[in-house]
């Protein structure tokens, strides 16, 4: 038996008139963590055509962007529509240390996977002491 919740059905129905005449980009939940010597970034993108997903980097700025169409039916008398359709924008300011000309995107179940990888400069390294076995002399000139 299922509950009414005149709260939810409210907020759907808010959702529903308030969001269908959104222009703008819609937003892209996502993960971001780092693994070893990258970072990966997960971006749900359900529903996109891979054709249309564009990720660009400018600087130290990396863009996502996608665009989501829905096929309409003709004389379709619609009793729900939630999926949304339009364009879905990530922008992320990358920081100092990560290698941007070796950025890869894949695109698999309707995940988008972005693979950061960390700059060789940035990478934590050893550094090697030296040792004298005897203690250097300073010659001075006399004149």
């Amino acid at each position: 038996m299922a509950n009414y919740d005149p709260f939810r059905e409210f907020e759907r129905l808010a959702s529903t008139f308030l969001d269908s005449g959104r222009r703008g980009p819609r937003q892209m939940p996502m993960d971001l963590y780092r693994l070893g010597d990258h970072y990966v970034l997960s971006a749900d993108l359900p529903g996109i055509d891979p054709g249309s997903i564009d990720v660009d980097v400018d600087g130290q700025l990396l863009t996502i962007r996608a665009e989501r169409t829905l096929a309409t039916e003709e004389n379709a008398q619609w009793i729900a529509r939630e999926r949304t359709e339009g364009t879905f924008l990530r922008q992320l300011s990358l920081g100092q240390g990560l290698d941007t000309e070796n950025i890869a995107a894949s695109y698999h179940n309707g995940v988008l996977s972005v693979k950061i990888p960390i700059s060789e400069k940035a990478k934590p390294r050893k550094i090697e002491v030296s040792t004298q076995e005897a203690p250097q002399q300073i010659e001075s000139s006399a004149t």
